[in-house]
């Protein structure tokens, strides 16, 4: 943008992030509880990522289509914002009603629109960092979001083993037999969806365009075939720095994947030896689940501060890589772990790898984009998210049993091998300056 960017303090950094809050909760909602809650419904332990599609797909669509149409976006409220709080608005009324599914196809279709509404709001979030911070400040910015994801999926996964501590039972359920705990977490979740993204509204406007970028804004068709052209050319104008980080996000993204979907069945598998739902060992594998995600992103949250200053004193391609290390090897020794509390253990590693997947990818990134198509790229750099955990989706089924052995253990070892894989990747990476290029009609 051709408008002066003022640097911000760190006061201001953290309240332009704290909407990152409420999308983050709503993910960390997500990746705790819809396993759980499928198996509630009746799903099988194989076919649970043909149900986690939602997000790969609604995000493989949407974030790239979203990112360039808020490029183009000249409106009274800013370029960024009409989007933040439409896609808060979806996710909120979303959560209020998943936990009340009746059947499986209407967790799975809710779940659909929920992502499609986390995915409008996350690309120009995203942009926004680089719209309103000095390129010297990107790192800040993106470790702060880190931040403020650790932080709220700490409180998210933390929510029903709180709620359990307060009075609610995993074994009081509503009519459709999932726990009012899980319920209320979802509700607690809708709140912060929309009050978070509200606060950074009110708090960090977005800076006024110069004249001459409305000028240039306007002269731009706003088509969906002239939108759908300027994807296509900004991944034929890749720059390099951003195709080298597609082939580490495949395999950091799919290990991801791997533990969000299996964890809380290979802690049944590991702790109880079932992972039939209406056992009273898969409810306190729900709980455990939720307890040690809560600490892995505290773990995140801390780190995510920490890092901050060391991004600016050694590369983020080293920092990375050795956060993915560690991640790597704690997802690997987490089946041979018989203890709920040794469990900790394992998560410091994973959490320094979260703080790090949610921060350093994005500071490499943004010093390699043009600023004019800071949307589109964004939009794009989270296809690379998203397709591998498509690819996650669509194999794992077919694995589960003739190469995993029917065991939900295998597919978080699986997870750990190709976070090592990401750190070796990762060190290949080369960040260069960007080139300013003009935006394709």
């Amino acid at each position: 943008m051709s408008t002066p960017k003022p640097r911000m303090n760190f006061w201001q950094i953290l309240n332009m992030n704290v909407g990152f809050f409420g999308i983050q909760f709503s993910f960390g909602l997500q990746q705790s509880n819809m396993s759980p809650i499928y198996k509630y419904l009746g799903a099988h332990d194989s076919t649970l990522p043909y149900l986690w599609l939602a997000g790969p797909i609604t995000g493989l669509l949407v974030q790239p289509l979203i990112g360039a149409m808020s490029d183009r976006t000249d409106s009274r409220w800013g370029r960024r914002t009409p989007y933040f709080l439409i896609g808060a608005l979806i996710c909120s009324v979303c959560l209020l009603a998943m936990p009340f599914s009746p059947t499986l196809w209407v967790a799975a279709s809710l779940l659909w629109i929920l992502d499609a509404g986390n995915n409008v709001t996350m690309e120009p979030y995203r942009a926004f960092v680089s719209d309103r911070l000095d390129s010297s400040q990107h790192a800040a910015g993106f470790l702060t979001q880190s931040a403020f994801t650790g932080l709220s999926q700490t409180l998210a996964y933390l929510t029903p083993s709180l709620l359990v501590i307060f009075g609610l039972s995993m074994a009081s359920t509503n009519a459709d037999g999932i726990p009012y705990a899980v319920v209320t977490a979802f509700v607690i979740g809708a709140f912060f969806s929309i009050t978070s993204i509200v606060w950074s509204v009110w708090t960090t406007p977005e800076l006024p365009l110069s004249e001459s970028e409305r000028l240039r804004m306007r002269a731009i068709p706003r088509s969906a075939a002239a939108t759908l052209r300027e994807i296509v050319a900004a991944i034929r104008d890749m720059p390099t720095t951003m195709r080298q980080l597609a082939v580490m996000m495949l395999f950091q993204w799919y290990a991801m994947f791997c533990y969000w979907q299996y964890i809380t069945l290979s802690l049944a598998h590991t702790l109880y030896g079932s992972t039939v739902a209406t056992t009273a060992g898969f409810g306190e594998a729900v709980l455990i689940t939720g307890r040690i995600g809560g600490f892995y992103n505290a773990i995140a949250f801390i780190a995510a501060i920490a890092m901050m200053p060391l991004a600016r004193r050694i590369s983020p391609q080293r920092l990375h890589a050795f956060c993915l290390v560690l991640g790597g090897i704690g997802l690997l020794g987490l089946p041979l772990i018989h203890n709920p509390w040794l469990l900790l253990l394992p998560m410091l590693g994973l959490g320094l790898s979260w703080a790090s997947m949610m921060g350093n990818p994005y500071a490499m990134l943004a010093g390699s984009i043009p600023p004019e198509r800071a949307g589109v790229y964004m939009g794009i750099f989270n296809g690379f998210i998203v397709l591998p955990m498509l690819l996650e989706s669509l194999t794992i089924p077919w694995l589960y049993r003739p190469v995993l052995g029917d065991n939900p253990e295998n597919v978080i070892r699986l997870g750990g091998l190709c976070l090592l894989i990401a750190a070796g990747l990762v060190l290949r990476v080369r960040q260069a300056k960007p080139a300013a290029s003009p935006v394709d009609a």
